[in-house]
């Protein structure tokens, strides 16, 4: 049992992390085992992203202070949060892919800009690509012209090339 001091502590912490992340995601983990939960907790780390697990009354506490208003208490089941400070994406797509590995995990609803957001709306954002792949798409399709027209200069440079190798070889 947490004394009032603990409790205050751990939703201040709540609350900065809430500021600080840029996507929540709440899920019910009811029937999930500890060590799979310890899975996702590492999977989202790897991506810059938390996952919490506490009273519902602390969670809907901390968003509160935050400024979001989340109806906590009304979530089914035991409730955990996701919060993702690296990018909006990363944190909806390993907790997507997690509740699709595991039949007990269900993920609830998301906040998206301090609006509260849908499931399916969760889901849509876990489908979009990450920040790194946007990056490289990008790149792609910076280099594009680029390479288009260093091949069109190599194609002469090649014809003129097989040219003097066929006069070369006729003489």
């Amino acid at each position: 049992m947490l004394s009032r001091a603990q409790k205050e502590e751990l939703v201040k912490k709540l609350t900065d992390q809430i500021k600080a992340g840029k996507v929540m995601v709440f899920s019910d983990y009811t029937g999930t085992t500890v060590a799979k939960i310890k899975e996702l907790r590492d999977e989202l780390r790897k991506t810059g992203s938390s996952y919490k697990i506490t009273k519902k009354k602390l969670i809907e506490l901390a968003f509160k202070n935050s400024g979001i208003e989340v109806d906590v208490k009304n979530m089914s089941g035991q409730i955990g949060v996701a919060i993702g400070e690296a990018d909006e994406v990363s944190a909806a797509k390993v907790l997507a892919k997690f509740s699709r590995e595991n039949e007990n995990f269900k993920i609830l609803q998301g906040v998206l800009e301090n609006k509260v957001i849908s499931v399916e709306e969760v889901t849509a954002l876990a489908k979009l690509p990450s920040h790194q792949e946007l990056l490289a798409k990008l790149v792609g399709t910076i280099n594009a012209p680029v390479s288009g027209f260093v091949n069109v200069l190599a194609g002469n440079i090649r014809g003129l090339v097989t040219v003097l190798k066929g006069i070369a070889t006729s003489k």
